[in-house]
């Protein structure tokens, strides 16, 4: 498949603006200070993904600092390959685990409407039913469709060719692409014509966590170029610049394929091959290998090439956390996301470092620590740690992976019992605690939704001591409160009846009943999608289960680290991986304090991508919004945001907020002047209580322990002085 020639020119772009930075980076390499090539907080997170502890990390910094005669930490030169080994020996066992992941790298097909092979790339399965590519190799939808990705198109042993098997690509089910960062994500039937399943081809997972690569460290592209059979381009290229989204990779010889995955010497994927820099005469035409011009007809395999580039899986990841999925695609997304949490450093998972690595049942191992020294096992053979686990006992060596299974469809669908823990997979508490969320989520469905008698009940003996004898004025006894009056008074109310106060863990605190709306789906409060209930639970399961991962990385460099670094780095990578909940109130508004985090009053569903579009920015009444609407989550302009849906609801639930917690709001223009108030009465006045938010607030009534008053006697929004609760 030819590289669009705008992509050819944008990486160009880049790698022209990188020059100096290049030029000073290739001097440090080749002097062999390769700790000073890279960023001392990305060698840090490389040295803690290969499994070294602070200690180990701290006594290299030492060593370095000795050897170098100079005080900086990470700054100081120090041999790659001491750490690395990056020479050209490596244990045997490298090459077997780089025959193991290629099974599940593929050629993509491109056909036509009338089936007719337009050309070639490489894609490779990161799941059990999604395949990533390159936009450029599949754009849309409509190519998809008519397109396959073959499988063991390669040759074997004494170069005998394999038959290929050729799977269908399932657009209608999944797709999701982006021209700018390249990339097409597409599920895959799940059986070939012959009847061969998808499963056993394994999947390679996209892990988002830092410290797979440093700068000065070999990659492997594994790829079908110009359509011929699998090939592989190992450590040929050395990682030279690392961008905002993108990683350059420099070689003399091969170039990689498009769609082709980027590997480090773990057999990681750090990037998505895409594109490369070639080299042009005097005349800014591309040179071909024989130090000609170029022709198209020669192809990708002839260009000479400067330098080549692959987007950072990371980005491919938040990019794919933003996107609105439909419930179809929802638990396919979930499913990829959540394989990060297998592929995590061993450290970081299990806490005992005798427990083996986890791996998934039918994906390549692919996160291993470094070698070790020899361990005596039970039965009296010997075991190493090295790239693989390799057992040996009486001259015999045999790769232990977990064996797939074969009973399991690719997505369990909501309504369905999700199967027990497959063979191979180490169960950890987190998968009972989902287990126990999602049966709460079950009996949910049938649970009466709102009793409007029972509740009716408890909110008058709630008020009791504020609700009117005659007109429904708010009153203590005879005296009748002003406005102020009125507030203080709710205000004190709302505080001592809030009892329990929830954390912020929306998969189990919101979704499983809360959040429900009268047909048992869950909705997003801005675009009104509709969820089903078990795709979000598990998809901000997960999440929460990263986070942790990821925290808990992050405070072990807590000494190395300010106070303010550390929190700016925590608010990053809660940033980057949004849950599908939105806060009305944003959180930097109250500095993420606890109770108003978790205070269920004011969270609504709301897929990460409102969520993210929204941002922290207040609500406003465009007068023309019906013109204005530029999203299907609203309208963002001027630093203000009006929500497509929800007005009614997001209005009453920020009010609540301004009643129970006073002095949070800042009266300022980017949150809420007073005058602006009134924003929020109208949308109360003009979208009424419906059962949804009588349900929701007599569930959280139970969890909590108090209510919203706007939802209980809307009428007393005109009697309460809200500016009361501005700062």
């Amino acid at each position: 498949m030819m590289i669009p020639a705008q992509v050819l020119e944008e990486t160009a772009q880049r790698y022209a603006a990188r020059q100096p930075q290049r030029t000073e980076t290739q001097a440090k390499l080749s002097t062999g200070k390769v700790f000073q090539a890279d960023s001392p907080d990305r060698v840090s997170q490389r040295l803690q993904r290969l499994g070294l502890g602070n200690s180990q990390i701290q006594q290299l910094i030492e060593q370095a600092t000795l050897d170098a005669g100079v005080t900086d930490d990470l700054s100081a030169g120090i041999g790659l390959e001491r750490i690395f080994q990056a020479n050209n020996l490596l244990p045997i066992a490298y090459l077997e685990q780089g025959t193991k992941v290629s099974q599940s790298i593929g050629r993509v097909v491109i056909r036509n409407r009338d089936r007719l092979t337009r050309g070639y790339g490489t894609g490779f399965l990161v799941s059990p039913q999604l395949l990533l590519t390159n936009n450029h190799v599949l754009p849309d939808s409509d190519t998809a469709v008519n397109s396959q990705i073959e499988f063991n198109y390669q040759t074997a042993l004494g170069g005998i060719p394999q038959s290929p098997t050729g799977f269908d690509l399932d657009p209608a089910t999944f797709f999701v692409t982006d021209r700018r960062l390249d990339y097409s994500l597409v599920a895959v039937k799940s059986q070939s014509a012959s009847g061969l399943a998808l499963n056993q081809f394994g999947w390679l997972p996209l892990i988002a966590a830092q410290g797979k690569i440093i700068i000065g460290e070999f990659v492997n592209i594994i790829q079908h170029p110009n359509g011929e059979r699998k090939q592989i381009a190992m450590r040929e290229n050395v990682l030279i610049d690392v961008l905002a989204d993108f990683l350059q990779y420099q070689t003399d010889t091969s170039p990689g394929s498009s769609g082709s995955p980027v590997f480090n010497d773990q057999w990681e994927v750090v990037a998505l091959h895409h594109s490369g820099v070639p080299k042009r005469n005097q005349q800014n035409q591309i040179l071909a290998l024989n130090g000609q011009v170029w022709r198209e007809q020669d192809g990708d395999q002839q260009v000479a090439w400067r330098s080549n580039e692959g987007i950072r899986i990371s980005r491919i990841i938040q990019h794919l956390q933003q996107q609105i999925l439909s419930t179809t695609a929802m638990p396919l997304r979930t499913q990829l996301l959540e394989s990060q949490l297998e592929s995590q450093p061993q450290s970081a998972i299990v806490p005992d470092p005798t427990v083996p690595p986890i791996a998934h049942p039918s994906q390549p191992i692919t996160q291993n620590p470094p070698m070790t020294q020899p361990t005596p096992l039970p039965d009296g053979t010997m075991q190493w740690t090295i790239p693989l686990q390799v057992s040996v006992s009486l001259g015999q060596a045999t790769i232990s992976y977990p064996a797939a299974p074969t009973n399991r469809s690719p997505v369990a669908p909501p309504s369905v019992t999700p199967p027990a823990t497959p063979i191979g997979i180490i169960a950890r508490p987190a998968d009972s605690e989902l287990e126990q969320i999602l049966e709460a989520a079950r009996q949910a469905q049938n649970q009466t939704y709102y009793d409007a008698v029972a509740d009716t009940a408890q909110r008058d003996r709630y008020y009791q001591a504020l609700i009117g004898q005659v007109d429904d004025r708010p009153s203590v006894g005879d005296h009748r409160l002003n406005p102020a009056q009125f507030y203080r008074e709710l205000n004190q109310l709302l505080t001592q009846t809030h009892q329990t106060k929830p954390t912020y863990k929306p998969s189990r605190e919101l979704y499983p009943w809360i959040d429900l709306r009268p047909n048992r789906k869950l909705q997003s409060v801005y675009s009104d999608q509709i969820f089903e209930p078990e795709a979000l639970i598990r998809e901000d399961f997960r999440i929460e289960q990263v986070l942790a991962v990821r925290q808990q990385e992050l405070m072990a460099q807590e000494a190395t680290m300010s106070a303010a670094q550390l929190v700016q780095e925590l608010s990053l990578l809660e940033a980057s991986l949004p849950f599908n909940c939105e806060h009305v109130v944003p959180q930097s508004w109250f500095l993420k304090k606890e109770p108003m985090r978790g205070d269920l009053h004011h969270l609504f569903t709301c897929e990460s991508r409102c969520n993210s579009f929204r941002g922290n920015h207040p609500y406003i009444d465009f007068p023309d919004f019906q013109e204005k609407i530029v999203d299907a989550c609203g309208n963002l302009s001027g630093g203000e945001f009006e929500p497509q849906s929800g007005k009614g609801v997001v209005a009453r639930a920020t009010l609540y907020f301004l009643l129970r917690y006073p002095n949070e709001i800042d009266n300022v223009a980017r949150e809420y002047r007073s005058q602006r108030l009134g924003t929020l009465i109208n949308w109360h006045e003009q979208f009424p209580v419906d059962e949804y938010e009588h349900h929701r607030n007599a569930a959280i009534f139970a969890k909590q322990g108090n209510r919203n008053p706007l939802i209980d006697f809307p009428a007393w929004a005109s009697k309460i002085d809200f500016r009361q609760g501005l700062r």
